[in-house]
């Protein structure tokens, strides 16, 4: 996707996972109202690899609140490439679903020293639902050979509300402030990004270096037992790129320092003014080289080095009661390490026919120190110290492969069929959340289903192997009519899933046989499946002089997801769904009229008592104008006010005793935003 096909989707929302929902096999998971989740074909999160600007970010929080994509603003985009198929292994890395790589605006320069400018742009937006405003600026200085750029972003929303009621009405906590039965509480928000780059340019070569800090004040989460009360993060990128008479060269260095803050928002009971404060501080560094050799005129020989290092520390602080009077420590000094090497080869046989073919080994080191509860009491103290005694450190050592063939047998179709063996270590929390007591595995939890997690320190890497096939069919020029489909099949080995915990505190014979209500898991390497179809194409149907071009446009996805050890279900796995919509460009207007369809999700994960949820569509519309040095866009999501449970939303746990969320029924799904008229205005100068 590059810049002109995100101008409109940037105008609707402050969440740039949003900006992937129209790619075929790419669906969201819920969180945060900045911090969504997306899943490639059915894998999610840590399953992929997100990279900022070439930076891989890593969420230092136990339940993964402060998400990679969230580090950067909808505003500041330029470019998103995709991998939802078989990824090239120097693309790839430490990953099974497939790779997201965004990218901001690259800089430009003036052709020569006389033409040297100051440049900068301004923008604002309103959206009706939950009050959301924010406001991004930037500014620029374009010189032969120096780029300097500065830009800031802030966005804020009150709680959202739903198409019409789906609870009851209330107060949220006991004093606390009333919510309206279609609230959906804990989905307010707060966040302000800044940036500083700078670029040097010398002939072919270019160097760049950007600083960027977040602050984020506040965040809720609907699906979460905790909100986030706090994520203050430095960003430090240096890359550089350079092209020689033998190829190209890339280095990178790049840091991130975090400091997260979770805590008991206002729409949830808190235990009189403490609540349950829990911090986390991370720090991420990461470096890659990787060089392009011209070996022939056909052959290009990609050769590449990388590594990782992650610390993190995650404290609880005293609360009073049984949650003190020492700091609970959920991980002392957590590190995950990667060390990785690659070599591709991708030969332009002819024009008909390509090939690329890749290997890549990655080492992924792991540890934690030794850890304590609150209080020297049982309910704390034999979990903390069946950990200490064992051996806590892990080495992995991962094999990836991929090989891809492409054929264009003509100016009007190509076709491509590829397979892949792909790696996954787990992370952190995979194999260090220790405590089995239930309030304590609560917070231990990044899906958000409501239910608790311990963590197994025996986890072997996920394993996958996949096979994909695709067909792509269009006019000659590409610009009249285009259709691509794509199958594939995924058998991952060693898949990290859940059981129900059986020892310990976690509830015995009752949790392990509930078949409703929140549930204590333990992580644990089964074997799982996937497959599926996606389905995209587009076309020219009418251009006048009169009323400009329409276009018809449609993505249509479906994913199977099948535990093969208990025969169960995948968990957070997006029904059929499709998305249709008819564009017309008249002059500097542009109007989209789309509808989203999406089938009942009714194969659900048993062992963590998903909820089904019904079948629905919507209808949206969006409007822009674009003059010589301004832009506005108007838009109505969810014209008709439609009530619907999001099928990857996750429990509705927001409201009430973050506990047992008092006052809301088990099985509540969070459900979708209801109507919201969307208004934002750009400028050039």
């Amino acid at each position: 996707m590059e810049d002109a096909g995100l101008a409109s989707q940037r105008r609707t929302t402050s969440d740039t996972a949003r900006l992937l929902q129209d790619l075929p096999g790419v669906s969201l998971n819920g969180a945060g109202g900045v911090s969504s989740l997306p899943a490639i074909h059915g894998m999610a999160d840590d399953r992929l690899r997100i990279q900022i600007d070439g930076m891989d970010l890593m969420a230092a929080c136990p339940n993964h609140m402060n998400s990679p994509l969230s580090y950067i603003d909808p505003t500041k985009v330029g470019r998103i490439s995709v991998f939802a198929g078989i990824t090239p292994v120097s693309v790839a890395g430490d990953s099974i679903g497939g790779t997201i790589q965004v990218q901001s605006s690259p800089p430009e320069f003036a052709d020569n020293a006389d033409s040297s400018r100051a440049k900068g742009q301004a923008g604002t937006y309103y959206r009706s639902n939950g009050q959301a405003s924010g406001y991004n600026l930037g500014t620029t200085f374009v010189g032969q050979n120096v780029n300097l750029t500065y830009s800031a972003s802030s966005a804020k929303s009150s709680n959202y509300s739903a198409g019409s009621d789906f609870k009851a009405a209330g107060l949220g906590t006991a004093g606390g402030p009333w919510l309206a039965a279609n609230e959906v509480a804990s989905t307010a928000y707060s966040a302000k990004n800044q940036d500083i780059g700078l670029a040097l340019r010398q002939d072919k070569h270019l160097l760049q270096l950007n600083i960027g800090t977040q602050h984020l004040p506040f965040e809720g989460f609907p699906n979460q037992r905790m909100d986030m009360t706090g994520n203050d993060s430095t960003q430090v990128n240096l890359r550089y790129t350079g092209q020689f008479a033998w190829g190209s060269l890339l280095a990178r260095a790049y840091g991130q320092d975090t400091e997260h803050f979770m805590n008991m928002g206002p729409d949830r009971f808190t235990y009189g003014t403490v609540g349950m404060p829990m911090n986390t501080n991370a720090k991420t560094r990461g470096a890659l080289t990787q060089a392009d050799f011209l070996w022939s005129d056909i052959s290009t020989l990609r050769l590449g080095a990388e590594m990782q290092s992650y610390a993190l520390y995650d404290w609880w602080p005293q609360a009073g009661g049984v949650m003190g009077p020492r700091t609970f420590w959920n991980m002392d000094y957590g590190q995950r390490n990667r060390t990785g090497i690659f070599g591709e080869w991708e030969t332009q046989w002819n024009d008909q026919w390509l090939t690329q073919v890749g290997v890549r080994h990655e080492s992924v080191t792991a540890n934690t120190g030794p850890v304590q509860g609150y209080n020297a009491q049982a309910i704390w103290s034999t979990d903390a110290a069946a950990i200490n005694a064992q051996a806590r450190a892990r080495t992995d050592s991962n094999l990836d492969f991929s090989a891809l063939t492409r054929y264009e047998p003509d100016a009007t179709k190509s076709f491509e069929v590829g397979l892949a063996r792909k790696s996954h270590s787990p992370n952190l929390y995979h194999r260090y959340a220790w405590s089995t007591q239930p309030m304590a595995s609560l917070m231990n939890n990044f899906v958000g289903d409501g239910n608790g997690y311990i963590g197994n320190p025996e986890l072997k890497p996920e394993v996958a192997h996949t096979i994909s096939a695709s067909g792509d069919w269009h006019d000659a020029d590409q610009k009249l009519w285009a259709f691509k489909a794509t199958s594939y099949v995924t058998q991952v080995q060693d898949f990290i899933d859940a059981r129900r915990c059986d020892f310990g505190q976690c509830g015995g014979t009752a949790n392990v046989a509930a078949t409703a209500g929140f549930v204590n898991l333990q992580y644990v390497n089964q074997s799982a499946r996937l497959h599926g179809v996606d389905l995209s194409g587009k076309m020219l149907l009418a251009e006048t002089a009169d009323y400009g071009s329409f276009k018809g446009t449609g993505v249509l996805s479906y994913v199977r997801g099948v535990n093969q050890t208990t025969g169960g279900n995948l968990y957070n796995i997006m029904p059929l769904n499709a998305k249709l919509a008819l564009v017309q460009t008249w002059d500097s207007w542009t109007h989209t009229a789309e509808v989203q369809m999406v089938a009942a999700k009714t194969d659900v994960s048993q062992v963590r008592n998903e909820v089904p949820t019904a079948g629905y569509g919507l209808f949206n519309w969006r409007s822009s104008v674009q003059w010589k040095e301004a832009r506005l866009d108007f838009g109505v999501e969810n014209l008709f006010n439609r009530n619907y449970a999001q099928p990857l939303g996750g429990a509705y746990v927001g409201q009430g005793a973050s506990m047992t969320s008092t006052g809301i029924p088990w099985g509540t799904v969070v459900p979708g935003m209801g109507r919201s008229i969307n208004l934002a205005l750009s400028m050039n100068f």
